[in-house]
């Protein structure tokens, strides 16, 4: 009598920001902390805007923008900075959470698949996010600590933005022993036209919310276009 394979997992990864959340929580974290009056409104407004315009329009430079949104992080504790994420992600970020994305997790739950965020934000801002969503593993740019584990501005490793998602999405599968063909299928879902090299990579990529650029290639190409806007 011989015995049945077991049916492979899929693998299932997501973007976050304007994906599973309604914005940006790499933006919204500098205006929470102006909100909160840490950060002054005229210095960090303008700047984070224009880093923002760079990022739609797929001509950001990762390395310029990371010196200046990670330089507030420094003048805290992690104590600190973790009493004002809880702050953050209760009443900034929760609220950005449409039930439809919460939805889509639960079906793929549901189906057995292996749930991956994978986000060009960095682990501070993004890994409470994905613990509210219920999603274990979270592939983001990693960030450089003192010996004190508090934050010294700079990312470590491979950035997790354009083709360096698909690095990371890599080391990690092969650091559980894993490789693309340890899936009986992969999606990725996103709204970032920087995404695409990871998109063109799964067998179903999945424009969510899209912007134009990415939009219109998916259509061009006969990908999914959906929204899990509420």
């Amino acid at each position: 009598m011989t015995t049945a394979t077991p049916a492979k997992r899929r693998l299932a990864l997501f973007d976050l920001d304007h994906t599973l959340i309604a914005g940006d929580s790499d933006f919204e974290w500098p205006r929470f902390l102006i909100k909160r009056g840490i950060l002054d409104a005229a210095q960090y407004d303008e700047r984070n805007s224009y880093f923002y315009r760079q990022y739609q329009n797929g001509t950001l430079d990762m390395n310029e923008y990371l010196a200046f949104i990670l330089a507030p992080l420094t003048r805290f504790s992690r104590h600190q900075l973790d009493e004002l994420h809880a702050d953050y992600l209760e009443n900034h970020i929760k609220p950005l959470i449409p039930n439809k994305a919460r939805e889509r997790l639960a079906a793929h739950r549901a189906e057995g698949d292996q749930i991956v965020i994978i986000t060009a934000t960095n682990r501070f801002i993004t890994g409470p996010i994905a613990r509210e969503l219920g999603v274990e593993h979270l592939i983001a740019i990693e960030l450089e600590q003192d010996g004190d584990g508090n934050y010294t501005g700079r990312p470590t490793g491979v950035l997790s933005f354009k083709e360096g998602k698909i690095t990371r999405i890599e080391q990690w599968l092969a650091e559980r022993g894993e490789s693309w063909d340890s899936y009986a299928e992969s999606f990725f879902y996103s709204d970032s036209h920087n995404d695409l090299p990871l998109m063109k990579l799964v067998d179903n990529p999945v424009a969510v919310d899209a912007d134009d650029k990415l939009r219109a290639y998916a259509e061009e190409h006969g990908w999914p276009v959906i929204s899990l806007r509420d």
